[in-house]
């Protein structure tokens, strides 16, 4: 048997992804683990144990056993204390620690997806409990590597790989929010529409339309007359879904904002869909 072909491209796609994360933490000084990411409370060290605690618990290796510290102020979910878990365990791993956990973990998980043999909607048990589909747990580790990459090249100021084949499917995975944050979080009138311009080095146009029941739809045919038209760059939009920076910091050459004010405010202060 051999990999199925619906989900060899998220296989490719995640293997560049957290290689090239492994390129850019491997040459760090002690000092440079520490630096701040944009995702919030998280140093570079966070974010690389993270993307390690996650791609172990697909490989089967039992959760660490850990009491979390008291004073984590952004622990404020359930949801937030299991992802919290293999972070703060790893807090004090030096970076020789950090980058050959990383390399054997790449190893290990890159030797699983190469024999897996089973269907893209197979059902496996997703992180954190519940089930999901073969495919579908591969696109979210595309998304969660891919956008933990842009978080440490922000941070450790080497840009790249905004256009790869995982910023593709990642923008694919994360564009799929849009229709509930414009409808319903929004509640943006039944009939109107909502178009997203997004120019960079992906370059797009969505347009988010709201039927008479209320309900939204998305799809990249022009809309005439739109409630609003928000131009923004790629980046910025990544950031701005991702919750990584708020509308109100972001500069007005970087978003700019035609129609219905009101609403595109109420739509930007909904549009952080993931944490």
């Amino acid at each position: 048997m051999t990999v199925h072909s619906k989900i060899q491209p998220y296989i490719d796609a995640w293997t560049h992804s957290i290689e090239s994360i492994n390129e850019l933490v491997s040459p760090l000084t002690e000092g440079e683990w520490n630096r701040p990411t944009e995702c919030p409370y998280w140093s570079v060290r966070d974010v690389v144990s993270h993307v390690i605690g996650f791609e172990c618990e697909l490989l089967g290796d039992p959760r660490p056993i850990h009491s979390l510290p008291s004073d984590l102020r952004h622990i404020t979910s359930e949801t937030a204390r299991y992802t919290e878990v293999p972070v703060d365990i790893r807090r004090h791993h030096t970076a020789p620690e950090m980058t050959s956990e990383l390399e054997y973990t790449i190893i290990r998980r890159s030797r699983q997806l190469r024999n897996e043999s089973r269907e893209p909607d197979y059902d496996v048990r997703a992180i954190g409990g519940g089930e999901t589909t073969l495919e579908e747990q591969l696109w979210s580790r595309v998304f969660d590597v891919w956008a933990h990459e842009q978080d440490l090249r922000r941070a450790l100021d080497k840009p790249g790989n905004l256009a790869s084949a995982a910023a593709v499917l990642a923008r694919e995975y994360i564009l799929r929010a849009l229709p509930k944050v414009v409808a319903h979080d929004a509640g943006a009138k039944p009939g109107s529409a909502v178009v997203f311009d997004v120019h960079g080095p992906l370059e797009f146009m969505r347009t988010v339309r709201v039927n008479t029941e209320g309900r939204g739809t998305i799809d990249s045919a022009v809309s005439l007359g739109p409630a609003v038209t928000f131009v923004v760059d790629w980046e910025t939009f990544l950031r701005l879904l991702t919750g990584r920076v708020k509308a109100t910091a972001v500069p007005e050459d970087r978003l700019k904002i035609e129609g219905d004010r009101d609403l595109a405010d109420t739509i930007l202060g909904q549009i952080a869909v993931t944490p």
